[in-house]
């Protein structure tokens, strides 16, 4: 089992910049993959970027070229570095991580990203 919590999430203006940082409760070293999801007001939750235990990193296209995805195994954490943030970014981001076996998915409670214009 995985408990993970994000924090980071805040206010900023388009064109802005956050961090945000995920920290799960055991080792991240073999685990299948952790990443982030999104789900902005009104809308389903989508995926925004993985990072697998071998390092390979996918993004949303709505992303690409804008935010990266890393992992630091000695913290079990996981971060999102946003850039050049757009209005359309808002939403609450999720955390997750993919067990191989048992095959399970854990989420972590969200942290808020808000993108005024």
């Amino acid at each position: 089992q995985v408990q993970l919590v994000e924090s980071g999430g805040g206010l900023v203006q388009t064109g802005g910049s956050l961090r945000l940082s995920c920290v799960a409760s055991r080792s991240i070293v073999g685990i299948l993959s952790l990443g982030w999801y999104r789900q902005g007001p009104g809308k389903q939750r989508d995926w925004v970027a993985t990072i697998t235990g071998r390092d390979r990193t996918d993004y949303a296209d709505s992303v690409k070229g804008r935010f990266t995805i890393s992992r630091d195994n000695a913290k079990n954490m996981v971060y999102l570095e946003m850039n050049n943030l757009k209005p359309e970014d808002t939403g609450l981001y999720y955390c997750y991580a993919d067990i191989l076996i048992p095959r399970t998915t854990y989420w972590g409670q969200g942290t808020q990203v808000t993108v005024s214009s």
